[in-house]
């Protein structure tokens, strides 16, 4: 039987929702997909599960083609294992923590290796027993501080996880391979450009880490790439380190009066009015901006670090927080400022006459970090930690030292890649998929051994791989909308045909009843419109915001045994006989 309108749990809408703020967002809502139960949080409709269902189905058949079997955990999950590897604390605030009745702590899981580690352990000894891959399409849990655009960054949405075990690491790799290689296929089949990026495992661990990006101008990811094949999380990018200059016959490090400079903007003007240059002008780029960051650990400690960046560029806070991680990271206040006198605010620098300033073994005792372009032999303009002045010619590896590197500074189109294949670009994009090697760290943890060839106990070695399904629904609406409404790919989409009885005569009724069940034998699944009050204006305009792919029009026509045929993408309509529709829509395979 196809699916009724008169009967079907949908009402589309004709305004945008309120908090809209992104296509996949608007067209989900108005055309009846999910319907908003609180900031970040959706019911889902049976359009949308209908739509839900395609994707995860794919999922499935790809993932058993790589041989992982599925399983399912539960959502609620003790404290107990995810303080064990330290990702109770880890997290922060950004899970949903409970108690139950008797004061036991609980969470809402964000993601579930514990869980997975512990039921292995349970069950497994032998290295016979293993490779395993094991996976799941689950609800998650994160409390993000601004969930935004809908199905795009909610705090409750589903995900693919899996999780491959092996004793070796060669073992780890195979396992890899084979889940790297289903999430190719499953986002072709889905019609999704990626990119595969080098990525940080951040909070995840591990060593081996690549994202699936796909771009996109709405995506929350910055990623770089080049025409060479280099590609890489923003995060995960490292700046090439120049090579050391010589330090032979360099001017020494002299201060000046450096009086309302309080932009790198203003001292690059001064420089260039009062100590300029004999070989070419002063840029932003020759001076030293020394950052203060605060980075604060789950329990609340705070601790300052500071990290010398060529003032060109600022600090990225995403590419800071991993670099520091799991430690939250935030720009220094004035209470930080308060407690180490030795900062002179605006016109801090690594050096004094009197000897370091910065460092752990210096006048402040606060960590200092530079940027890998700070190679010995660069001479720079910077802060003299004397009020209202800057010291010129401050050369790095005779007059300056650092605790270590931190590359942290924005990335910017041009930047070389770290391969050695030329210029980058950076591009927006949205994370689709994720695959780590975890290697040992979740099994050592949690004790997760088994007896080897020889007898002998190993600590198993994991890989985990993510699939944001949800996400996925959205995004495949991000790119498959118009002016009208949602235009659903094939293989995706909640119906293969939509008919619209375009009429009031019991013939055009009973002709598209007739088509639908002709469809259907066909093989098709058929949405019809059988509302029998409704204008062909009104269930047209549904049909466009609903956005089955093909659309069918039984109207005056019929009279003369022929239909229109709507393609929803190219908008063309066509007049064709009725008794060959079934023949001309008729799925694929």
């Amino acid at each position: 039987m196809p699916e009724r309108l008169s009967h079907l749990f949908v009402r589309t809408l004709r305004e945008d929702p309120a908090d809209a703020e992104v296509a996949s967002h608007k067209w989900l809502v108005r055309a009846g997909y999910i319907r908003r139960q609180a900031p970040g949080i959706f019911a889902w409709l049976p359009l949308g599960l209908r739509v839900r269902r395609k994707i995860e189905d794919i999922i499935h058949e790809e993932m058993r083609a790589a041989g992982a079997q599925q399983v399912h955990f539960p959502a609620l999950l003790p404290r107990e294992p995810y303080e064990a590897t330290g990702r109770w604390e880890e997290y922060g605030d950004n899970i949903f923590r409970l108690h139950d009745r008797k004061g036991a702590d609980y969470l809402l899981a964000p993601t579930h290796e514990e869980v997975f580690t512990l039921t292995v352990k349970d069950l497994y000894s032998s290295y016979k027993d293993l490779p395993l891959t094991i996976y799941q399409i689950q609800d998650k849990y994160r409390d993000e501080a601004r969930p935004r655009a809908g199905l795009l960054r909610g705090r409750e949405f589903s995900m693919k996880d899996a999780y491959s075990f092996d004793y070796t690491d060669e073992g780890l790799e195979a396992s890899y391979q084979l889940q790297r290689d289903a999430y190719e296929r499953i986002f072709n089949r889905l019609g999704l450009e990626y990119v595969i990026v080098r990525a940080d495992a951040g909070a995840m661990g591990g060593s081996k880490s690549e994202e699936f990006l796909h771009p996109i101008e709405v995506g929350e990811d910055t990623f770089v790439r080049n025409d060479a094949g280099y590609a890489a999380n923003v995060e995960a990018y490292r700046t090439p380190v120049p090579e050391a200059l010589s330090l032979e016959g360099l001017p020494e490090a002299a201060i000046h009066d450096s009086p309302d400079t309080p932009t790198i903007e203003t001292l690059v003007a001064l420089a260039n009015r009062d100590v300029p240059r004999d070989d070419r002008p002063w840029e932003a780029a020759d001076t030293l901006k020394n950052v203060v960051l605060a980075l604060v650990d789950p329990e609340g400690n705070r601790e300052l670090v500071i990290v010398g960046i060529p003032g060109d560029r600022e600090v990225d806070m995403k590419r800071a927080e991993a670099w520091f991680g799991p430690r939250e990271v935030e720009p220094a206040n004035e209470e930080d400022f308060a407690a180490h006198s030795a900062l002179v605010k605006g016109y801090i620098g690594p050096w004094s006459p009197d000897g370091p300033v910065l460092g752990e073994n210096s006048a402040s005792g606060i960590p200092f970090y530079l940027d890998p372009r700070v190679v010995p032999g660069t001479q720079w303009v910077t802060g003299a930690n004397i009020d209202q002045k800057h010291v010129f010619h401050l050369v790095a590896g005779r007059d300056f030292e650092s605790d270590g590197i931190a590359d942290i500074a924005q990335v910017r189109d041009g930047d070389l890649a770290p391969d050695g294949t030329g210029p980058i670009h950076t591009a927006r994009g949205m994370e689709i998929g994720h695959v780590f090697q975890l290697g040992r760290k979740y099994a050592e943890a949690l004790g997760l051994q088994v007896l080897d060839e020889n007898g002998s106990l190993v600590t198993v070695t994991m890989g985990s791989y993510g699939i944001g399904v949800t996400r996925i629904m959205a995004i495949i609406a991000e790119g498959h909308h118009d002016d009208k409404g949602l235009v659903w790919p094939e293989a995706v989409a909640p119906y293969d045909v939509h008919i619209v009885a375009a009429g009031k005569d019991e013939a055009v009724f009973d002709a598209a009843e007739s088509l639908a069940g002709a469809l259907e034998q066909a093989g098709a699944e058929v949405l019809l419109d059988d509302r029998p009050k409704l204008s062909p204006g009104v269930k047209f305009a549904d049909a466009e915001i609903i956005g089955v792919p093909q659309i069918v029009i039984v109207g005056r026509g019929v009279a003369e045994g022929k239909v229109e045929l709507w393609d929803r993408s190219s908008n063309e309509r066509r007049e064709v006989p009725i008794d060959e529709v079934a023949g001309i829509l008729r799925p694929a395979g």
